[in-house]
C-alpha cells in the first residue's frame, strides 16, 4: 500500500470472497436505532439540518433538498459568496436555488468584520430558514464572519429549524475543525495552527471536499485523523452530499461519500468506510444505520453468481452500476486492485465503451464548421460532473468508467428528483418492453457483448455493466440484475 495503515483490514482472503463478506455484513447487519431516539444529539445540530456538498457540479436533487429544509420555494434562502475570490460577480449568485425553484435568495457578502457585525446588516437575514455557503477559501469565512453577529445570524437560522449548508470551502467550514484553511491559495495545507476552528455546526468533526475528483481520499488520514481518533471525519465527492439531522446523516446525490474513525470496519486496505447515496450513517455512535442495497435483493452469494469470473482480474476486470430512484444499490468493481491515492475502484480503469459511445456522442453540438471542436469535446465531458471519461476523435468512441456514465446518466436523463423519467433517449439506445416494463437498453456491441447501459424509466432504475471481456455477455447479466431489483422480496 502506498500509505502506512492502522486500519483493520482482511489480508489473507482472497479479493472477491472479502467483497462478498463486505457486502452481506453491510446489507444485511442489523440496523443501529435511529441516532434521534437515543436521547443527547452528539455531532449534528439540535434543530434544523446541515447539508454539506462535495464541491462540483450539484445536481436538482441537492438543491431541491436545501430548497425542502429551508421550509420550500419561497422561504427566505441566504447565500453567502464571500469564500469566492475578491471580484464576486452578486448578479450569478443563487443562480442555482433559484434554478431549482427557491423564489426568494439574497445575497449576503462583506469582507468586513466591522460590517458582519453591524446590526443594520444582520437585521437581513432575521428571518432566513437557509443560508448558503459558495465555494472558494476558507480562510475568508473566517476573516468576514467568525466571531460576529452574522456568525450568530447564521446559527440562528438552525435554531429556527432551517438549514444550513455548502460547497466545498462552504462545506469544510461547517465543522469543528477547519481543513485547508490556510491563508493562501494552496489548498494543499492540511493545518494551518491560525486556521483551524471552523462555524462548529457539526461538533468533533472535520469534512473534506473534492475528495475523488482531486485524489484527495489519504489526505485526511494522513495529516488528522491519524494522531486524532476522537476526532470523527467526514469526505464527500464532487456533486455529492451528506443531510445531517440530528446524529443521523443520508447521503445523496452522485457519487460516494467517506467516513474516517468510524467504529465499524473499514473499506479492505483503506483508511476509511465508503457509503452511496441513499445510505445513512450515525454521527454519534459511528456505525451505519442502514444500506440503500439492504433494500434489494442484491446479495452477496447473487452478485458473485453473475459477476465473480471477474474477481481474479484474468479476463480484465469489471464494473458494475446499479441505481434506482437516485439510491445506489450497487456500485462494485471485480479484478481491479486498490489503486493509487484510493481512488476508488470503480473510477478506474477507463473501458472502451464500444456502443456506449453513441450515448455520449449524441450529445455533441458541432461548431460552425460542422466539426466537434476541443470546446464541444469538454461540454459532453461535463455533462453530469464526469471526471475521468476521454473522447478518441479518430475512432469517434469514448473510454469511461462507471462512475462517470452514472454521473453523465444523471446530468442527461434525470430532470428532477421523484419525477417520473419520460425522456426519450438518443440512439443507439433501443426500446422494448420486458414483463411489462419499458426498457431503454444500449450495449457494447451489437449482440449484446461486452458491456450494458440499461434504464427502466417508469421504475427510475438504471444498470451499467462495463468489461474488458469480448465474451461477456453483458445483455444476459444486465438483465439478471434487472429482475432481481424489480421482483418483490
Amino acid at each position: 500500500l502506498p500509505h502506512s495503515l492502522e486500519v483493520p483490514v482482511m489480508r489473507r482472503l482472497p479479493s472477491l470472497l472479502v467483497t462478498s463478506l463486505l457486502f452481506t455484513a453491510c446489507s444485511r447487519a442489523p440496523k443501529s436505532q435511529p441516532a434521534a431516539s437515543r436521547g443527547a444529539i452528539k455531532v449534528g445540530p439540535e434543530k434544523g439540518s446541515v447539508l454539506v456538498v462535495g464541491g462540483g457540479q450539484q445536481g436538482p436533487e441537492i438543491f431541491a433538498k436545501f430548497i425542502e429544509l429551508a421550509g420550500g420555494p419561497d422561504a427566505l434562502i441566504v447565500e453567502v459568496p464571500t469564500a469566492g475570490d475578491d471580484s464576486i460577480d452578486v448578479r450569478t449568485v443563487g443562480r442555482g436555488l433559484r434554478a431549482a425553484g427557491a423564489k426568494n435568495v439574497v445575497v449576503y457578502h462583506t469582507t468586513s468584520k466591522a460590517v458582519a457585525d453591524a446590526d443594520t446588516f444582520v437585521a437581513k437575514i432575521a428571518n432566513a430558514r437557509g443560508v448558503w455557503f459558495g465555494g472558494g477559501r476558507h480562510y475568508r469565512l473566517v476573516n468576514s464572519y467568525m466571531g460576529t453577529k452574522s456568525q450568530r445570524a447564521f446559527e440562528a437560522v438552525l435554531a429556527r429549524g432551517g438549514v444550513v449548508g455548502g460547497s466545498s470551502a462552504g462545506a469544510s467550514i461547517l465543522a469543528s475543525y477547519l481543513v485547508r484553511g490556510a491563508p493562501s491559495s494552496n489548498n494543499r495545507i492540511m493545518n494551518h495552527p491560525d486556521y483551524l476552528t471552523g462555524f462548529g455546526y457539526l461538533r468533533n468533526t472535520a469534512v473534506d471536499q473534492h475528495v475523488v475528483a482531486r485524489e484527495r481520499l489519504p489526505d485526511l488520514y494522513d495529516s488528522l485523523t491519524i494522531r486524532r481518533r476522537d476526532l470523527l471525519a467526514l469526505s464527500e465527492d464532487e456533486g455529492t452530499a451528506w443531510v445531517v439531522r440530528g446524529d443521523t446523516a443520508e447521503l445523496i446525490g452522485r457519487s460516494k461519500g467517506f467516513v474516517y474513525n468510524s467504529r465499524e470496519l473499514t473499506d479492505q486496505g483503506k483508511p476509511f468506510m465508503t457509503l452511496l447515496p441513499g445510505d445513512k450513517f450515525d454521527l454519534g455512535a459511528r456505525r451505519v444505520i442502514s444500506r440503500a442495497a439492504s433494500a434489494s435483493r442484491l446479495d452477496g452469494t447473487f452478485l458473485d453468481d453473475v459477476f465473480g469470473v471477474y474477481g481474479n482480474g484474468v479476463r480484465g476486470g469489471a464494473a458494475v452500476m446499479v441505481a434506482r430512484d437516485g439510491k445506489v444499490l450497487l456500485n462494485r468493481a471485480y479484478g481491479i486492485p486498490i489503486q493509487p491515492r484510493f481512488t476508488p475502484e470503480t473510477a478506474v480503469p477507463l473501458f472502451d465503451l464500444g456502443r456506449l459511445s453513441g450515448v455520449l456522442n449524441a450529445a455533441f453540438v458541432p461548431d460552425s464548421t460542422g466539426r466537434m471542436s476541443v470546446a464541444s469535446i469538454r461540454r459532453v465531458q461535463g455533462i453530469g460532473g464526469m471526471q475521468r471519461a476521454r473522447y478518441d476523435s479518430v475512432q469517434l468512441t469514448w473510454r469511461a468508467n462507471v462512475d462517470d456514465l452514472y454521473r453523465f446518466e444523471l446530468g442527461r436523463f434525470v430532470v428532477r428528483p421523484g419525477a417520473r423519467d419520460t425522456d426519450t433517449p438518443p440512439a443507439p439506445f433501443s426500446i422494448d418492453t420486458v414483463n411489462g416494463q419499458v426498457r431503454h437498453a444500449v450495449y457494447g456491441t451489437d449482440d449484446g457483448m461486452r458491456n450494458a447501459w440499461v434504464r427502466y424509466p417508469a421504475e427510475r432504475l438504471v444498470i451499467m455493466v462495463l468489461t474488458n471481456d469480448s465474451t461477456a455477455d453483458a445483455r444476459a447479466m444486465a438483465q439478471r440484475v434487472a429482475e432481481r431489483v424489480l421482483t418483490p422480496r
